[in-house]
């Protein structure tokens, strides 16, 4: 190697280095700054009662409406206690008086990651008596599950069958839908003393414009995938947003009916892209949001949309840690916003250039259905596993062989690989189908783990999902 490559290479180091500590410095600030907003709700009178505020967050939702809750509710002057449900003992529930909870639940009926604790050893307590306690829970979810709330609906069952008095009845949110949000917001005021509690709304939606379309999986046994790319309306900058954040587009036909996507960039593309799978209604017909992107919106087209920060799925401080990324179908798209991430981090993302030893590696393991039509990005994936950002590429398809075979069992049967790179301080992400996959790989790792083991490791922040 010629000196002018040994200044290169130290050069990229002490990039990849700076940028890290960056991202590290970052993440660490929005904490600290959270935490200080978090610590002026607290009462100014020490011994002066607080309510506690909490919540069960997936996405970021349920941490947002808390947030604004507590905001509301100190800005009033109630002294507040705002956590998550994670850190709420049963010790505080004993010593509590009021407590407003923002529920949201994960797939059928489950508790978010984050709440799975909680419900695992504090709602496992049969004998407690919480009659002294006055409950408001706000309950989020999506009436085209079978289990609509139903996490938020069983710990509201579990609190009245130990005797919690409810504060008013519990209010059932049906995807953000305002008219019951407006109900809280009623009882906050009520509760509060006043009429003057300040408003609170999401983003407006902004103006982007579809700049390109491509049909990733022509002649699949699946629905078409498509690859978007979404630019600002003309003028307006591009918004920040980090790996494994979310996007919110509402189609023409559903206003106020916002759909989420997993965004498959970073902001040094220099746009927004998705991965979209069509889908079709029970009568046959497209689905009325991934339909319209899909197929019926011309390039060009207007689209209404918001980024959403989703915090439970960010790098956060695994900036420097290797990478688990699994994943099945469009769920690659959450996945391949960490690896351009990790790439962009080092300044290497318009480039070729070999992974640098000071680099935490990552590996990617991957499910579809067919290898011929439904190796998604595999060119892409294939450069990045040559010049070894990626160490491993384990591609899954799962009707390539007479017996069906998925990203859970390439995951099992490199057990010992997964728990050397777990050792080695390795984080795992998450992206994907929830029925089937997010379950069984779920499960798989905890046989290898130890479901202690990987319970610790999403308490720690190296365990993350963005399921669907």
């Amino acid at each position: 190697m010629t000196r002018e490559q040994i200044a290169q290479a130290l050069a990229t180091v002490l990039c990849y280095a700076l940028m890290c500590g960056a991202i590290a410095w970052r993440y660490r600030q929005r904490q600290r700054e959270a935490q200080r907003r978090v610590d002026a709700l607290l009462p100014a009178t020490p011994g002066a009662p607080a309510w506690w505020v909490t919540y069960a967050s997936q996405t970021g939702q349920a941490e947002e409406l808390a947030l604004q809750t507590a905001q509301a509710l100190h800005t009033a002057g109630v002294p507040v206690r705002l956590a998550p449900l994670s850190q709420v003992s049963l010790a505080d529930l004993q010593l509590a008086d009021r407590l407003l909870c923002i529920a949201s639940t994960y797939g059928e009926g489950d508790p978010p990651d984050s709440a799975v604790p909680f419900a695992r050893q504090v709602m496992a307590s049969a004998a407690v008596n919480l009659s002294h306690l006055h409950v408001g829970l706000l309950a989020l979810g999506d009436q085209t599950y079978a289990h609509y709330c139903g996490f938020g609906r069983a710990l509201d069952g579990w609190l009245m069958a130990r005797g919690a008095q409810p504060l008013f009845e519990r209010i059932d949110v049906d995807k953000s839908d305002p008219q019951a949000l407006q109900r809280w917001r009623q009882h906050l005021a009520h509760l509060a003393g006043t009429n003057d509690l300040p408003d609170w709304e999401a983003p407006a939606l902004q103006v982007w414009r579809l700049q390109a379309r491509a049909h990733l999986n022509p002649g699949s046994a699946g629905e078409p995938v498509c690859h978007l790319v979404l630019v600002p309306d003309a003028g307006d900058a591009l918004p920040e947003w980090q790996a494994g954040d979310l996007v919110q587009i509402e189609a023409p036909s559903a206003p106020g009916e916002p759909r989420d996507y997993s965004i498959a960039s970073v902001p040094q593309d220099g746009a927004l892209h998705l991965l979209v799978r069509q889908s079709r209604r029970a009568d046959g017909g497209l689905g009325v949001a991934s339909g319209w992107l899909t197929q019926h919106a011309d390039l060009g087209a207007s689209i209404m949309l918001r980024v959403r920060a989703h915090s439970g799925f960010r790098i956060g401080d695994n900036a420097g840690r290797p990478l688990i990324l699994i994943g099945n179908g469009t769920g690659l798209a959450g996945l391949r916003g960490h690896m351009r991430g990790r790439l962009a981090a080092a300044g290497s993302l318009t480039t070729d250039a070999a992974r640098p030893e000071s680099v935490a590696p990552m590996w990617l393991l991957f499910g579809e259905r067919n290898a011929r039509c439904d190796a998604h990005h595999r060119d892409e994936i294939d450069g990045w596993l040559q010049r070894g950002w990626l160490s491993r590429a384990d591609w899954v398809f799962s009707r390539d062989q007479e017996e069906r075979r998925y990203v859970q069992h390439a995951l099992a049967e490199s057990a010992s690989g997964v728990l050397e790179w777990v050792e080695k301080g390795a984080a795992i992400y998450v992206c994907g189908s929830l029925e089937g996959m997010a379950g069984e790989v779920d499960q798989t790792l905890q046989s290898i783990l130890g479901e202690q083991a990987l319970q610790q490791l999403a308490a720690d922040g190296r365990y993350r999902r963005d399921v669907y």
